[in-house]
C-alpha cells in the first residue's frame, strides 16, 4: 500500500509529539518540526508509509542524538497494560469461546499506537472490542485455517500490544514464531521487549530484520523472508504491517483497528472499525 499526501500531516504530528516527549523548549520543537518538513522534498511517493516513517524517524534519531527516544513511554505503556491482566484473565475465564475472545483482546491492544493515536483509554477499548461487531469478520475462516496450519508466524506491532499478543498466542496453543522489529522504531516491539513481556514463554521470538515500522518483505532479512514465503498462516498486527503487506499474496490474517482515515478509506470502512480480515480470501 503506497503512502499518500494525507500521511504527511501525521508525520509532522508524530514529530511534534516526539519533540515534546523529549522535553525540549518550544523554539527547539519548532526547529525539529521544520527539519521534518525539509525531509518531505526527498520522499518518493511510490514508497509505503512505513518506509517513509523510517526515513523520517531515523533522521530524527540522528538529530536528537537518541537511538530510542520512545524508551520511557514504551515502559510506561507496558506497565499500564500489565495492570489490566487480572481483568483480562476474568474476561477469558468467563468466555465460552476463549480463542475468539483472545483474538478480540489482541485487536484491543492495537490501540496503543504512538504513530497513529497519541491518546487512548485501554480499559474502554477492551470493553468495546469484547462485544463489538467487527466491520470485517473472518474469524471462522481463521479458526479453520489455524487448526490446519503447521507453520504460523505472528507479526508483532507495538510494544505494549505484546502483552495482549502473548494472551492470544496462549489460546492458539500451537508452535508460533513471533517476529519483531530489528531495532527500536517509534514504539514498535523488539526482541528484547518481547522477552521482557514473556512472549518467549509461549512462542519462538525472532527479529524480522526490518528496521522500519512495518514488515515490508524487501527490508526483512533473507532468513525471515524465507519464513514468510513458507508459512502456512501469518497473523499480522496493526496498521504498519497492513500497509506493508496488503498488496502481497501471502496467507495473512490482518488484526487491527482502523485508526486513521487513510487506512479506513483503503479498506472501505469507517475510522475506528475493528478488523479481522483474511488477505485475498476471494482468490483463496
Amino acid at each position: 500500500m503506497k503512502a499518500c499526501l494525507d500521511c504527511f500531516p501525521c508525520f509532522l504530528r508524530q514529530t511534534l509529539h516526539l519533540a515534546r516527549l523529549s522535553n525540549l523548549e518550544e523554539q527547539t520543537q519548532k526547529k525539529i518540526v521544520d527539519f521534518t518538513g525539509s525531509l518531505f522534498t526527498k520522499i518518493d511517493m511510490n514508497s509505503t508509509s512505513p518506509e517513509i516513517a523510517h526515513f523520517i524517524h531515523s533522521n530524527l534519531k540522528d538529530y536528537l542524538k537518541n537511538d530510542d527516544p520512545y524508551a520511557e513511554i514504551k515502559a510506561t505503556n507496558v506497565a499500564k497494560a500489565q495492570t489490566l491482566l487480572p481483568k483480562i484473565s476474568k474476561i477469558l475465564t468467563d468466555s465460552s469461546d476463549k480463542l475468539l475472545t483472545a483474538a478480540r483482546l489482541a485487536i484491543a491492544g492495537n490501540v496503543i499506537d504512538l504513530g497513529a493515536c497519541l491518546e487512548y483509554d485501554m480499559e474502554k477499548e477492551i470493553k468495546s472490542v469484547v462485544s463489538a461487531k467487527f466491520a470485517i469478520d473472518d474469524f471462522e475462516l481463521f479458526r479453520q485455517d489455524i487448526q490446519k496450519a503447521k507453520s504460523i508466524i505472528y507479526l508483532g506491532d507495538n510494544t505494549a500490544e505484546g502483552v495482549f499478543d502473548k494472551i492470544f498466542i496462549e489460546q492458539i496453543n500451537k508452535p508460533v514464531t513471533y517476529a519483531t522489529r530489528e531495532i527500536p522504531v517509534i514504539n514498535d516491539i523488539t526482541v528484547d521487549w518481547a522477552k521482557k513481556i514473556g512472549i518467549d514463554e509461549v512462542a519462538t521470538v525472532v527479529s524480522s530484520g526490518a528496521k522500519i515500522p512495518g514488515t515490508v518483505p524487501k527490508f526483512c532479512s533473507p532468513e525471515f523472508r524465507k519464513k514468510l514465503e513458507n508459512a502456512d498462516l501469518i497473523i499480522s498486527k496493526g496498521q504498519g504491517n497492513y500497509e506493508a503487506l496488503s498488496d502481497t499474496d501471502l496467507p495473512i490474517y490482518f488484526f487491527l483497528k482502523a485508526k486513521c482515515q487513510v487506512i479506513a478509506d483503503h479498506i472501505g470502512l469507517k475510522i475506528g472499525s475493528y478488523i479481522l480480515m483474511k488477505n485475498n480470501k476471494d482468490n483463496a
